[in-house]
């Protein structure tokens, strides 16, 4: 006689170390419930109930494992969390609300009073006035300095530098840097280097695996694939990421359990979905850079990107995001976004539609005109995220913004 749900023993998340990319992405993290349900479970509720007062009291005084309060325990959640550090190859993860915040619970977590940031100068222009305006004022310092110049990053160390923060592919020039001797760098004044790997996922790149400490991801991009929902991750150390749940636990950033749903699920195709934008954002780089009414076009799967070889030393491929100077001014690059009728002009990126932007009044607009000057953001420049419609499509939408300039 078969066995009911509920007799059955539950076979718990799916954990084979051997096994390959795509087949942890669908399959770990997982913890079926006696329901014995094929697909993610979600578990929307905000709280959870306890057998007894003293069971109670043992899970809030941490002397039994068990779920309290979704703030910081909720099935869901943790089955994210899970999944996505078996494809990073991280101990362990935590979820938080957005990928700022996950930066955010770095620097409040991990520094204190008086501590100091080396970081790259070409990096989202929100993380910027997070450390200029806000951790400036818990008496964290920072200094900025070119991604690419090793010595640039030695230089600029103090007897309090305790974090190095970088992103690669850098946003929106897809700057390379090179993640090993930066970390080198960064333990030999025994700092932690924390990584960006939103542009590339651990799809195309596995940060932990070339000495980064941490890896932060604005789980809002590929992750989710399809522009849904708010959500970020921290990846790292079971030690490091004890002191990023705390904060998380006490502060309450946390992610909610339908988004993190929405993650999960995301992560079945990311592989797919990151070879597929690869493959057509080389494409389209190639035709921009051929077009005479293009000055620059940055993406370091172009052999005449100066970074190119280091990328496809770290980088299985080379991501969907690229970006191009139309030849003229701001205005021209407008005209240009303004021209174009299929590409969704908005900050995000990393959907399945291809998407445009204007970074100097938008992703980067809250820099100072000296910072996005020496960041190398000009008025001309134009990012695009690019898409998984038809490559034939995506380039006769161009044609309509290129004809405007």
């Amino acid at each position: 006689m078969a066995k009911s749900g509920f007799e059955r023993e539950e076979r718990i998340q799916f954990d084979l170390p051997e096994a390959e990319f795509s087949t942890l992405a669908v399959r770990s993290g997982q913890n079926r419930t006696m329901e014995g349900e094929h697909s993610d479970a979600i578990f929307p509720t905000s709280s959870f109930v306890y057998s007894s007062a003293r069971e109670a009291a043992a899970r809030f005084g941490g002397e039994e494992e068990g779920n309290i309060y979704s703030r910081f325990t909720n099935p869901t959640v943790a089955a994210f969390e899970r999944r996505l550090a078996a494809l990073e190859g991280a101990e362990r993860g935590v979820a938080t609300s957005s990928g700022m915040s996950a930066i955010l619970s770095v620097g409040l977590s991990l520094l204190q009073q008086g501590d100091h940031i080396v970081c790259s100068r070409s990096v989202f222009g929100s993380v910027i006035s997070l450390f200029d305006k806000y951790l400036s004022r818990a008496g964290i310092t920072t200094t900025y300095v070119d991604p690419k110049s090793l010595d640039a990053w030695r230089e600029a160390i103090q007897p309090n530098t305790k974090l190095f923060f970088l992103e690669s592919p850098s946003n929106p020039l897809a700057e390379i840097c090179d993640i090993q001797a930066i970390a080198d760098i960064a333990h030999g004044v025994d700092a932690l280097l924390v990584v960006d790997n939103c542009f590339l996922t651990p799809a195309l790149q596995q940060p932990l695996k070339l000495g980064a400490d941490i890896i932060v991801h604005s789980a809002t991009k590929y992750l989710d694939g399809q522009g849904r929902c708010i959500g970020g991750v921290v990846l790292g150390s079971h030690q490091l990421m004890e002191a990023i749940y705390g904060f998380i636990r006490t502060g309450g950033a946390c992610m909610s359990p339908f988004n993190a749903w929405v993650f999960q699920k995301g992560l079945e195709t990311l592989k797919l979905r990151m070879d597929a934008h690869s493959r057509a954002a080389l494409e389209i780089a190639r035709w921009l850079q051929a077009r005479p009414e293009v000055e620059n076009v940055f993406y370091s799967g172009l052999e005449e990107h100066p970074q190119h070889l280091l990328a496809k030393k770290q980088q299985k491929a080379f991501g969907g995001v690229l970006s191009f100077e139309v030849k003229g001014d701001k205005e021209a690059a407008w005209r240009f976004i303004d021209s174009t009728r299929m590409m969704s002009i908005t900050g995000n990126l990393g959907d399945v539609k291809s998407t445009i932007t204007h970074p100097a009044t938008t992703t980067h607009g809250r820099m100072t005109p000296e910072a996005r000057a020496e960041a190398g953001v000009n008025d001309n420049l134009i990012r695009l995220s690019v898409g998984l419609e038809d490559l034939d499509d995506i380039r006769r939408d161009l044609e309509l913004g290129l004809a405007a300039v």
